[in-house]
């Protein structure tokens, strides 16, 4: 696990091994785990924000709309 992005709002955790994401909503302690299509197409959306134009404000909402409905609450056991 490599942590690929840290703001105050989000982490993004990535897993090279399973070429797998993890989407943390840090305020709201949800999580979402995307691997195959899901991963590729987070990928994908990532790589459409112009390099000049990716600051946290952009980043963060991109991970909004992702984490948007499909993040589920962390949970310790």
């Amino acid at each position: 696990m490599n942590v690929v992005y840290a703001s105050e709002h989000y982490l993004i955790l990535a897993y090279p091994s399973h070429q797998a994401y993890e989407l943390v909503e840090r305020e709201r302690s949800r999580s979402l785990f995307l691997a195959g299509e899901g991963a590729s197409g987070f990928r994908a959306a990532i790589d459409r924000i112009p390099a000049e134009q990716r600051s946290f404000a952009a980043i963060d909402a991109l991970l909004e709309e992702f984490c948007a409905g499909s993040a589920r609450p962390i949970v310790f056991h």
